[in-house]
């Protein structure tokens, strides 16, 4: 049976959702780990007039010598437009964040000063600039505030919102939907009966999905004897993309295949665990076809899915890695292995448990995959290999 080489599913996958990437405009309020699909320039220059720094006195500098004193021509308070003109020879009383008046050019801290009947004394001289914020110190109007393809993190939401910027356009997460098939399947918390399994890949294929930049609006499970089809077509009325797992192999009931074989592509691929896969449409919604085991989900997520995922939000890819084995290990030739391991103190990395892609439980253990090439079968302790993080 001929495999489809892991690079070029990669490939038809990343093909496959092409078409779910879309940039949407959203209040800067709702924009937090959303990704700009474009750069944001400053509406107006920041601060958006001189102010002062220091609760204390404006002055013109020039009038400020140690032990003299100026008569206190009135308050300012943050929040005032009224702009009164500051006399020669005399101080204004002002406030942080206060516009400062038209003929000052400092501020002298009120702990430098002591004011008495109307007039202030002063502690020494000050200079022209002292304690000023100038408009336009952070940023002026129509420079760069945050560039394209940044996430978004609260300090890039401050600057957008102290720059007077409302709305901002990022990349839409996709809305994905994601279905697990079995009629074996039962939920956490119920007691099993023989033949039922605890489901899990719903869970696991939403958080991964969530992690890497997507919005999960729709979970449901199916049964192998008839309500597949129904569950499909409610999935893809308000999703971008359905994930689906088991029911692709060739045995009697397998409803995913069944229902979509003529709308898509089902085979082997040359990777273990994860070999069956499949990509199809349904109701014009693109359909990522995963297999049933616990660990197959995770590493067909890790390795197909995951960097295409991203792409759409404006993610960059997850960079691979370069480490030596702890170990000897053998792998099976004709398909790239993808081994559950660990990092270690040492800067080597150690596969763990076996190669079932049963062990869930086991798997949970490792922080990363160890890629052992197709063409390869054995490799020594000491062998540098490729390794990706697990999510």
């Amino acid at each position: 049976m001929t495999r489809r080489p892991i690079a070029d599913h990669r490939r038809r996958v990343a093909a496959h959702l092409a078409g779910v990437a879309r940039t949407e405009t959203i209040p800067v309020s709702a924009a937090l780990d959303h990704v700009t699909a474009r750069p944001v320039h400053a509406p107006y220059s920041l601060p958006l007039f001189d102010n002062s720094a220091m609760d204390g006195f404006a002055v013109r500098a020039a009038d400020v010598t140690a032990g003299a004193s100026l008569p206190v021509f009135g308050r300012i308070y943050a929040g005032d437009n009224e702009r009164r003109e500051l006399p020669p020879g005399a101080a204004m009383a002002i406030m942080t964040g206060a516009p400062m008046p038209p003929g000052a050019d400092a501020v002298v801290p009120v702990e430098s000063t002591s004011e008495t009947d109307d007039r202030v004394r002063f502690d020494g001289p000050v200079e022209s600039g002292a304690f000023v914020r100038p408009a336009g110190d952070d940023v002026r109007a129509g420079e760069l505030v945050v560039d394209a393809q940044t996430r978004l993190a609260p300090r890039h939401l401050g600057a957008l919102a102290a720059s007077g910027v409302p709305t901002v356009e990022v990349h839409r997460r996709p809305r994905v939907a994601v279905i697990s098939t079995g009629s074996e399947l039962i939920r956490p918390g119920r007691k099993p009966e023989a033949g039922q399994v605890f489901e899990s890949n719903s869970l696991v294929l939403q958080s991964l999905s969530s992690k890497h930049g997507a919005q999960v609006n729709f979970v449901a499970s199916a049964r192998d004897d008839g309500d597949f089809e129904t569950i499909l077509t409610a999935a893809c009325q308000d999703a971008d993309l359905v994930l689906t797992s088991g029911g692709i192999s060739m045995g009697e009931r397998e409803p995913v295949r069944q229902s979509l074989g003529d709308h898509g592509w089902f085979g082997p691929i040359a990777m273990q665990p994860g070999g069956p896969q499949g990509l199809a449409t349904w109701r014009e919604t693109p359909v990522c076809c995963f297999p049933g085991n616990p660990v197959s989900i995770v590493v067909s997520f890790e390795v197909l899915l995951r960097d295409a995922l991203r792409a759409i939000s404006g993610r960059p890819p997850v960079p691979s890695s370069r480490a030596r084995l702890a170990r000897e290990v053998t792998s099976v030739p004709g398909k790239t292995q993808f081994l559950r391991g660990v990092a270690n103190p040492d800067g080597t990395v150690s596969p763990i448990g076996g190669p079932g892609s049963h062990l869930a439980v086991t798997a949970a253990a490792a922080d990363l995959l160890i890629e052992i090439e197709a063409e390869v079968t054995h490799l020594p302790a000491g062998a540098e290999v490729t390794t990706w993080p697990m999510t």
